[in-house]
Protein backbone atom coordinates (compact mmCIF):
# COMPACT_ATOMS: atom_id res chain seq x y z
CA UNK A 1 0.00 0.00 0.00
CA UNK A 2 1.33 3.50 -0.62
CA UNK A 3 2.57 5.58 2.06
CA UNK A 4 0.12 8.48 2.08
CA UNK A 5 2.40 10.65 3.99
CA UNK A 6 5.22 10.07 1.80
CA UNK A 7 5.82 13.70 0.51
CA UNK A 8 4.41 15.22 3.57
CA UNK A 9 7.46 16.56 4.75
CA UNK A 10 8.78 18.02 0.84
CA UNK A 11 5.29 19.68 1.41
CA UNK A 12 5.91 21.17 4.54
CA UNK A 13 9.29 22.22 3.50
CA UNK A 14 7.61 24.54 0.43
CA UNK A 15 5.19 26.09 2.51
CA UNK A 16 7.77 27.25 4.97
CA UNK A 17 9.78 28.57 2.16
CA UNK A 18 6.74 29.89 0.13
CA UNK A 19 6.30 31.79 3.42
CA UNK A 20 9.63 32.89 3.88
CA UNK A 21 10.06 34.61 0.17
CA UNK A 22 6.50 36.24 0.94
CA UNK A 23 8.71 38.63 3.09
CA UNK A 24 7.40 39.66 7.30
CA UNK A 25 3.98 40.32 7.55
CA UNK A 26 2.83 43.83 7.55
CA UNK A 27 -0.23 44.89 8.92
CA UNK A 28 -1.95 47.68 6.91
CA UNK A 29 -4.84 48.36 9.94
CA UNK A 30 -3.52 52.14 10.69
CA UNK A 31 -2.28 55.31 8.83
CA UNK A 32 -0.51 57.84 10.33
CA UNK A 33 -2.18 61.66 9.82
CA UNK A 34 0.90 63.45 9.58
CA UNK A 35 2.31 62.64 6.59
CA UNK A 36 2.55 63.72 2.24
CA UNK A 37 4.72 63.37 -0.71
CA UNK A 38 8.20 63.21 -0.44
CA UNK A 39 7.69 65.14 -4.01
CA UNK A 40 8.10 68.98 -3.30
CA UNK A 41 9.33 70.58 -6.48
CA UNK A 42 8.33 70.59 -10.21
CA UNK A 43 11.76 71.19 -11.85
CA UNK A 44 11.15 72.60 -15.81
CA UNK A 45 13.97 72.12 -18.39
CA UNK A 46 14.74 72.05 -22.29
CA UNK A 47 16.65 69.45 -23.72
CA UNK A 48 19.50 71.01 -25.81
CA UNK A 49 18.63 68.81 -28.62
CA UNK A 50 16.25 67.27 -31.02
CA UNK A 51 13.60 64.79 -30.35
CA UNK A 52 15.20 61.57 -31.88
CA UNK A 53 18.66 62.64 -29.70
CA UNK A 54 16.30 64.11 -26.51
CA UNK A 55 14.87 60.65 -25.63
CA UNK A 56 18.42 58.85 -26.29
CA UNK A 57 19.74 61.06 -23.82
CA UNK A 58 17.11 60.87 -21.26
CA UNK A 59 16.99 56.99 -21.94
CA UNK A 60 20.85 56.03 -22.05
CA UNK A 61 22.95 58.58 -21.36
CA UNK A 62 23.30 58.85 -17.96
CA UNK A 63 20.74 61.40 -16.99
CA UNK A 64 16.58 61.32 -16.83
CA UNK A 65 13.64 62.38 -16.22
CA UNK A 66 10.22 61.99 -15.08
CA UNK A 67 8.62 63.16 -17.98
CA UNK A 68 9.66 64.32 -21.82
CA UNK A 69 7.19 66.81 -23.75
CA UNK A 70 8.25 66.39 -27.73
CA UNK A 71 7.43 69.16 -29.74
CA UNK A 72 3.59 67.95 -31.39
CA UNK A 73 2.55 67.59 -27.48
CA UNK A 74 3.26 64.10 -27.05
CA UNK A 75 3.94 63.49 -22.85
CA UNK A 76 6.68 60.20 -22.52
CA UNK A 77 6.74 58.80 -19.11
CA UNK A 78 9.89 57.79 -18.85
CA UNK A 79 10.32 57.86 -15.26
CA UNK A 80 7.85 56.83 -12.70
CA UNK A 81 6.61 59.38 -10.02
CA UNK A 82 7.65 57.03 -7.17
CA UNK A 83 11.52 56.62 -8.64
CA UNK A 84 14.48 59.41 -8.45
CA UNK A 85 15.23 60.95 -11.34
CA UNK A 86 18.61 62.35 -12.58
CA UNK A 87 17.70 65.90 -13.70
CA UNK A 88 18.81 67.94 -11.26
CA UNK A 89 22.14 67.86 -10.18
CA UNK A 90 23.86 70.45 -7.77
CA UNK A 91 21.25 72.19 -7.16
CA UNK A 92 19.50 73.76 -4.33
CA UNK A 93 15.69 75.89 -3.61
CA UNK A 94 14.47 77.11 -0.66
CA UNK A 95 17.57 75.90 1.60
CA UNK A 96 16.26 71.94 0.12
CA UNK A 97 19.68 70.41 -1.81
CA UNK A 98 20.00 68.02 -4.41
CA UNK A 99 16.79 68.26 -5.53
CA UNK A 100 16.39 64.92 -7.44
CA UNK A 101 15.47 62.96 -4.53
CA UNK A 102 12.30 65.86 -4.17
CA UNK A 103 11.21 66.83 -7.31
CA UNK A 104 9.66 65.83 -10.34
CA UNK A 105 11.43 66.59 -13.70
CA UNK A 106 9.88 67.47 -17.19
CA UNK A 107 11.90 68.17 -20.01
CA UNK A 108 10.98 69.64 -23.20
CA UNK A 109 12.38 69.68 -26.33
CA UNK A 110 14.17 72.60 -27.26
CA UNK A 111 17.25 73.27 -28.92
CA UNK A 112 18.40 75.66 -26.09
CA UNK A 113 20.18 78.88 -28.28
CA UNK A 114 22.69 79.71 -30.66
CA UNK A 115 25.18 82.01 -30.88
CA UNK A 116 25.31 84.56 -33.93
CA UNK A 117 27.27 86.97 -34.77
CA UNK A 118 23.98 89.05 -34.10
CA UNK A 119 24.14 87.97 -30.41
CA UNK A 120 23.02 84.96 -28.51
CA UNK A 121 19.44 83.62 -30.35
CA UNK A 122 16.93 81.54 -28.01
CA UNK A 123 14.49 78.25 -30.19
CA UNK A 124 10.95 79.47 -28.87
CA UNK A 125 8.33 76.29 -27.13
CA UNK A 126 5.67 75.00 -29.46
CA UNK A 127 2.13 75.79 -28.94
CA UNK A 128 1.61 71.92 -28.75
CA UNK A 129 4.47 71.66 -26.02
CA UNK A 130 2.52 74.07 -23.42
CA UNK A 131 -1.07 72.99 -24.04
CA UNK A 132 0.38 69.60 -22.75
CA UNK A 133 2.85 71.06 -20.08
CA UNK A 134 -0.06 73.22 -18.31
CA UNK A 135 -2.62 70.04 -17.77
CA UNK A 136 0.12 68.08 -16.69
CA UNK A 137 1.50 70.49 -13.78
CA UNK A 138 -2.17 70.59 -12.89
CA UNK A 139 -2.28 66.81 -12.29
CA UNK A 140 1.15 66.29 -10.70
CA UNK A 141 0.17 69.90 -8.39
CA UNK A 142 -3.48 68.31 -7.13
CA UNK A 143 -2.00 64.62 -6.59
CA UNK A 144 1.36 65.48 -4.91
CA UNK A 145 -0.15 68.61 -2.90
CA UNK A 146 1.99 70.95 -4.13
CA UNK A 147 1.54 74.71 -4.22
CA UNK A 148 2.47 78.00 -6.83
CA UNK A 149 5.85 77.91 -5.09
CA UNK A 150 6.63 74.45 -6.49
CA UNK A 151 7.26 74.45 -10.03
CA UNK A 152 10.74 75.99 -10.62
CA UNK A 153 13.43 76.17 -13.55
CA UNK A 154 16.44 74.67 -13.79
CA UNK A 155 17.97 78.05 -13.63
CA UNK A 156 15.93 78.72 -10.50
CA UNK A 157 17.78 75.82 -8.81
CA UNK A 158 21.04 76.03 -10.26
CA UNK A 159 21.58 79.88 -11.12
CA UNK A 160 25.07 80.09 -13.34
CA UNK A 161 25.17 76.63 -14.02
CA UNK A 162 21.87 76.21 -15.94
CA UNK A 163 19.81 78.49 -17.82
CA UNK A 164 16.82 76.26 -19.25
CA UNK A 165 13.94 76.92 -19.90
CA UNK A 166 15.57 79.94 -20.99
CA UNK A 167 13.68 83.07 -21.43
CA UNK A 168 11.61 82.19 -24.17
CA UNK A 169 9.88 79.75 -21.38
CA UNK A 170 6.00 81.43 -21.09
CA UNK A 171 6.30 81.66 -17.08
CA UNK A 172 3.15 84.13 -17.02
CA UNK A 173 1.23 81.40 -19.46
CA UNK A 174 1.52 79.05 -16.46
CA UNK A 175 0.64 81.81 -14.29
CA UNK A 176 -2.34 82.67 -15.99
CA UNK A 177 -3.09 78.83 -15.10
CA UNK A 178 -2.75 79.18 -11.64
CA UNK A 179 0.23 77.66 -11.27
CA UNK A 180 2.71 79.57 -9.55
CA UNK A 181 2.93 83.58 -8.39
CA UNK A 182 3.78 86.03 -10.38
CA UNK A 183 4.39 89.68 -9.88
CA UNK A 184 1.00 92.35 -10.66
CA UNK A 185 1.82 94.99 -12.58
CA UNK A 186 0.13 97.53 -10.24
CA UNK A 187 1.73 96.25 -7.27
CA UNK A 188 5.12 96.40 -8.89
CA UNK A 189 4.45 100.34 -10.19
CA UNK A 190 3.89 100.45 -6.45
CA UNK A 191 6.76 98.83 -4.89
CA UNK A 192 9.15 100.91 -7.67
CA UNK A 193 7.39 104.33 -6.51
CA UNK A 194 7.96 103.13 -2.66
CA UNK A 195 11.94 102.95 -3.47
CA UNK A 196 11.99 106.96 -4.44
CA UNK A 197 14.60 106.04 -6.85
CA UNK A 198 17.02 104.55 -4.51
CA UNK A 199 18.50 101.76 -5.78
CA UNK A 200 19.28 98.96 -2.93
CA UNK A 201 22.46 97.97 -1.90
CA UNK A 202 23.78 94.35 -2.88
CA UNK A 203 23.04 93.04 0.36
CA UNK A 204 19.11 93.65 0.00
CA UNK A 205 19.05 92.02 -2.97
CA UNK A 206 20.73 88.97 -1.83
CA UNK A 207 18.23 88.98 1.13
CA UNK A 208 15.30 89.68 -0.97
CA UNK A 209 16.55 86.71 -3.33
CA UNK A 210 16.71 84.46 -0.63
CA UNK A 211 13.39 85.28 0.54
CA UNK A 212 11.50 83.87 -2.40
CA UNK A 213 13.49 80.61 -2.75
CA UNK A 214 16.83 80.92 -4.36
CA UNK A 215 20.13 80.11 -2.75
CA UNK A 216 22.42 83.30 -3.14
CA UNK A 217 25.68 84.40 -2.11
CA UNK A 218 25.35 86.72 1.55
CA UNK A 219 28.40 88.68 1.03
CA UNK A 220 26.79 92.03 1.26
CA UNK A 221 28.58 92.59 -2.02
CA UNK A 222 27.62 92.24 -5.86
CA UNK A 223 30.12 89.11 -6.10
CA UNK A 224 29.50 86.91 -9.74
CA UNK A 225 27.66 84.28 -7.65
CA UNK A 226 25.28 87.28 -6.58
CA UNK A 227 25.03 88.68 -10.26
CA UNK A 228 24.29 84.66 -11.41
CA UNK A 229 21.08 84.45 -9.70
CA UNK A 230 19.92 87.84 -10.26
CA UNK A 231 20.24 87.15 -13.61
CA UNK A 232 17.99 84.06 -13.24
CA UNK A 233 15.73 86.12 -11.69
CA UNK A 234 15.32 88.55 -14.81
CA UNK A 235 15.32 85.78 -17.16
CA UNK A 236 11.69 84.59 -15.57
CA UNK A 237 9.90 87.69 -14.43
CA UNK A 238 11.76 90.00 -16.96
CA UNK A 239 13.13 87.82 -20.16
CA UNK A 240 13.47 91.47 -21.97
CA UNK A 241 16.72 92.39 -20.18
CA UNK A 242 18.92 89.47 -17.73
CA UNK A 243 22.08 91.13 -17.59
CA UNK A 244 22.42 90.19 -13.45
CA UNK A 245 22.61 93.81 -12.91
CA UNK A 246 20.84 95.04 -10.01
CA UNK A 247 17.97 98.08 -10.77
CA UNK A 248 15.10 99.45 -9.33
CA UNK A 249 12.37 97.57 -11.43
CA UNK A 250 14.12 94.48 -10.55
CA UNK A 251 13.63 95.43 -7.13
CA UNK A 252 9.97 96.14 -7.42
CA UNK A 253 9.66 93.00 -8.78
CA UNK A 254 11.23 91.25 -5.79
CA UNK A 255 9.25 93.41 -3.37
CA UNK A 256 5.98 92.03 -5.28
CA UNK A 257 6.47 88.18 -4.43
CA UNK A 258 5.38 86.40 -1.64
CA UNK A 259 7.95 84.30 0.78
CA UNK A 260 8.61 81.08 0.40
CA UNK A 261 7.64 78.89 2.98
Amino acid sequence: MRNPFKFLPWLLCGLLLAGCSSGPRINDDYTARDQDSRVQYIVLHYTAADSKQSLKLLTQAGVSAHYLIDTDGTIYRLVDENRRAWHAGVSEWEGRTWLNSTSIGIEMVNLGFRDTPAGRQWYPFSEAQIQALIPLLKDIEQRHGLDRRAIVGHSDIAPGRKQDPGPLFPWARLAAAGLINWPNQNVVAQRQASLGGVLPPPAWFQDQLARIGYAVPRTGVLDQGTRDVIGAFQMKYRPGRFDGQPDLQTAALLLSLPSSR
